[in-house]
């Protein structure tokens, strides 16, 4: 079973494993439990008891707490790393500042206001601890079990987050989520190529993967074949009709080209999305 233990979460917060596991209990979040019952904590989950802590250590209400932890779970990026974030609350709305955008805008004093790279640093030796831990052969672990310690590596080491996703693929070759999260870091590397080869085995497996098909979307169109880039984008909102970066870059492309009519179209559509997301 992957994860922190209630210890090691306990280390990196600065709290006895007694109030973790109070703050476990208390209904704010729902962690995963091991083969004994025992609590394991993934780097998300680590991410909102730092909110929960803040939170009641400024005697904010229970209420209130629900509140903004129900948006923050709403707010944390999904496939992207979470160590670039910072967020603040006035306890009960969220603000959550990232390099891809920023998500609603609020008014008030802050009770907390803190870098996800903070967490993200004290957690990188318990991470690192967990790979080593597991031994050298792929099959220690399942192929969805090394797909988790990808994730959770993937806040603090991109590295080692790279290998575990290597491992997953080593068990099980058509793992779509890990040849999906491998091939967005090795595009962000500048790999293109083999990004794009991870991107094709992903939507392979799974046709219905929207996120697949719209990374091999833009790995497609950086590599200079945008009708492929295009049949990808569609294919994307078509599975998802709320994916609305895919939206934008269909509007884009669209007005490039003269197209006006479909680039309104789209560019409607996304900023639609776009608003609904800030609000």
């Amino acid at each position: 079973m992957t994860g922190y233990t209630t210890r090691e979460v306990a280390e990196i917060l600065g709290l006895s494993p007694r109030q973790v596991r109070t703050y476990a209990r208390s209904g704010f979040l729902e962690p995963a439990r091991g083969s004994r019952n025992e609590y394991r904590f993934s780097f998300r989950d680590i991410v909102l008891l730092r909110v929960i802590r803040d939170l009641l250590s400024a005697e904010v209400r229970p209420r209130r707490i629900h509140g903004a932890l129900a948006k923050l779970r709403d707010r944390l990026p999904a496939g992207r790393p979470l160590s670039s974030l910072r967020i603040a609350t006035d306890g009960e709305r969220v603000l959550v500042e990232s390099p891809w955008g920023t998500w609603e805008v609020e008014s008030g004093q802050m009770v907390i206001d803190f870098a996800v790279a903070e967490l993200a640093e004290r957690a990188v030796p318990f991470a690192r601890r967990r790979v080593e831990e597991t031994g050298t052969g792929p099959r220690v672990l399942d192929a969805d079990d090394w797909y988790n310690v990808g994730v959770d590596l993937e806040a603090v080491a991109l590295e080692e987050a790279a290998r575990a996703y290597r491992m997953a693929l080593e068990v099980d070759p058509d793992h779509s989520p890990a040849n999906v999260n491998l091939g967005r870091l090795l595009h962000e590397t500048g790999d293109v190529m083999t990004a794009r080869e991870h991107y094709r085995r992903a939507l392979a497996a799974d046709p219905c993967n929207p996120v697949a098909a719209y990374n091999l979307g833009v790995a497609l169109e950086d590599a200079g074949d945008v009708e492929g880039a295009i049949g990808l984008y569609r294919r994307a909102v078509r599975l998802d009709p709320a994916r609305a970066d895919a939206h934008f870059n269909l509007a884009r492309i669209y007005e490039g080209r003269g197209e006006r009519d479909k680039a309104f179209r789209h560019y409607l559509r996304y900023q639609a999305l776009a608003g609904r997301e800030r609000g």
